[in-house]
């Protein structure tokens, strides 16, 4: 049977470090923008602040990895953007893409970035850079791809694949899991679940307001951002 690879994320556990962030950008190679904004900044998980007024939760968010009917799959002009079907990960493939962004207009999630710089590291930073992950290009889109180059390694090792982000979360509010084997725990649910796109990460909270918030889009179309803010 194929794999179904998906995340649970336990919104009670998350403290909001950003550890994810920085083991995400360091797997990856995603170097540091000279002039990166909320606009143009490329990270490949970002840390939602929500709150009712009293009190605050964070959210972690990356790519959801959708379903067969992924957004962002059926609008790519270059089909540079699939569903892998041995593993359930949306892929990216930089190689094919031309920039045209509208897999991110598509993406309900905000879950995918621009790249508007050629990849540059401060003097002596190339020597660590990881050799599984290939620096992508100026004009192309990035995203979460569940650290594919681990995935890889595992193939050919016989390891156990687990992703930067889950690694690194003190908390252990991240999980990384085959869906085919490991079902939902009780209280879970998906962002925006309401549209159909099949998502593939998992949120969990006892908190009954945590899960209003977190699944209604904020003013910015991200999901939960709400009136808080977001760290990244």
């Amino acid at each position: 049977m194929n794999a179904r690879y998906g995340m649970f994320i336990d919104i009670d556990r998350c403290t909001g470090c950003g550890a994810c962030m920085v083991a995400c950008a360091v797997e990856n190679n995603i170097p540091p923008l000279p002039a990166a904004t909320d606009r143009k900044g490329v990270t490949w998980i970002r840390v939602y602040r929500i709150g009712n007024g009293q009190r605050s939760a964070f959210v972690p968010v990356m790519c959801q990895h959708c379903g067969q009917n992924a957004p962002c799959v059926h609008v790519c002009p270059q089909q540079a953007v699939d569903v892998d079907p041995a593993t359930g990960i949306v892929g990216q493939m930089p190689q094919r893409c031309l920039g045209c962004r509208y897999c991110m207009a598509a993406c309900p999630y905000h879950a995918r970035y621009f790249n508007w710089w050629d990849p540059v590291w401060p003097r002596g930073m190339e020597q660590t850079l990881n050799p599984d992950a290939a620096p992508r290009m100026r004009g192309v889109v990035e995203k979460c791809n569940f650290c594919q180059g681990r995935l890889h390694r595992a193939k050919e090792s016989g390891g156990q694949f687990v992703p930067a982000c889950v690694e690194a979360c003190p908390a252990q509010a991240i999980e990384f899991v085959d869906l085919h084997q490991s079902p939902p725990p009780a209280n879970s649910f998906r962002l925006l679940e309401k549209l159909g796109t099949d998502p593939k990460t998992y949120y969990h909270s006892k908190r009954d307001w945590v899960r209003e918030i977190a699944n209604a889009p904020g003013p910015g179309g991200a999901p939960g951002a709400g009136k808080e803010n977001r760290r990244g």
